[in-house]
């Protein structure tokens, strides 16, 4: 691909940011929800999220398969770049791509992990109308993710994946046990954005990471599994 000067280079910028298990096993609770939705037993919990059950299970898997794409925004020059290996924390493994031929952070968007949660957040936000709330919250959720957050050589920044589901659930729960299903969502994912990727671009260029996705490695799995821990709260 060419970016910013016209120069080729290696990057391989689409890729899955978590391992083969993982993916097989977030895979196939995907799976198992859309059986669940198709049959009706969780219906009725997409509902009270605001997410039309004949769209929750596209939605999942979109977002799934939209953790591969990542849309690049800017080039960084970075000190140096360290590819193919895995990095390991909090018990999580995450992929650091092919490296290019020289030493630039490509700064992109996951689809999966920041452009499609992103959206279905806006979509609750105006349906529900609890921006306040959501405000709390999300910053609630910022704060904890962004304590947590770990730089990660070669990845970017880290975040222990049950920390935004957990803290986003008893975030919403404390402001609003009606709509706390929604608002965990809103919250979970807006949080680790913000606290987990966007608060901490300026330590981006020092980790060697040929690919630095908003949404992606580090906080995708986390962002995933607060949609999830969302349904079982309705």
């Amino acid at each position: 691909m060419e970016l910013g000067d016209g120069s080729p280079r290696r990057s391989r910028i689409h890729y899955f940011p978590i391992t083969l298990p993982l993916v097989v096993l977030l895979f196939l609770v995907v799976l198992i929800l859309i059986v669940l939705i198709q049959v009706g037993a969780i219906s009725y919990a997409y509902e009270r999220i605001g997410i039309p059950p004949h769209l929750a299970g596209a939605l999942l898997l979109l977002s799934l398969l939209g953790s591969y794409v990542n849309i690049p925004v800017a080039v960084l020059e970075a000190e140096s770049v360290i590819s193919e290996r895995e990095v390991i924390f909090f018990g999580a493994r995450w992929i650091v791509p092919v490296a290019e031929e020289r030493p630039r952070t490509v700064l992109a968007l996951n689809v999966g992990g920041a452009v499609i949660p992103t959206i279905v957040t806006i979509e609750l936000l105006l349906r529900h109308g609890f921006l306040g709330k959501a405000a709390i919250a999300t910053t609630v959720v910022a704060a904890v993710v962004h304590r947590f957050a770990r730089p990660l050589e070669g990845v970017g920044i880290g975040v222990p994946i049950f920390i935004p589901p957990v803290i986003a659930a008893l975030a919403a729960l404390a402001l609003s046990r009606e709509a706390a299903p929604a608002l965990a969502y809103c919250a979970g994912t807006l949080g680790t954005l913000i606290g987990g990727d966007l608060l901490n671009l300026r330590r981006i260029r020092g980790l060697g990471a040929p690919v630095a996705s908003i949404g992606g490695a580090g906080t995708f799995d986390g962002i995933f599994l607060t949609g999830i821990l969302a349904v079982l709260l309705a």
